[in-house]
């Protein structure tokens, strides 16, 4: 069976929520310093060894954070419909970033978003 390759990167971004229905403090606009961890799978390396650059993982996560860091996430358009619950989140980000990533050489596995360092949640489709 041919190995695989999970390349990981990590960024970050501030951004505020309130969590509608949610019976505790986090019903009220709070923010956090939240973390973003993007894990691409490559199957093959190029010529020089590389699955995919992190250059090119990295510029894609700062696209796509762009529209949502330092913002009121229950204003952006994503979350007019759900709670912009790490979830959801996780589930946006994923979405966006293999729209942006994913080619017959790699593709995107997973993505953990966390509000702090003790608490997260993992993104990924089967």
């Amino acid at each position: 069976m041919p190995g695989v390759f999970e390349i990981c990167v990590e960024a970050q971004f501030s951004a505020a929520h309130s969590l509608s229905g949610y019976d505790g403090d986090c019903r009220h606009v709070h923010g956090h310093n939240w973390t973003v961890e993007v894990f691409v799978k490559c199957r093959e390396l190029n010529d020089i060894g590389i699955g995919i650059d992190f250059r090119n993982i990295k510029q894609a996560i700062r696209d796509v954070i762009k529209n949502i860091d330092h913002s009121y996430l229950n204003e952006h358009p994503e979350f007019k419909e759900s709670n912009p619950s790490s979830e959801n989140i996780a589930r946006f980000l994923y979405l966006n970033l293999r729209e942006k990533i994913n080619s017959d050489a790699a593709m995107v596995s997973k993505v953990k978003v966390s509000e702090t360092r003790s608490s997260g949640v993992y993104y990924w489709e089967e």
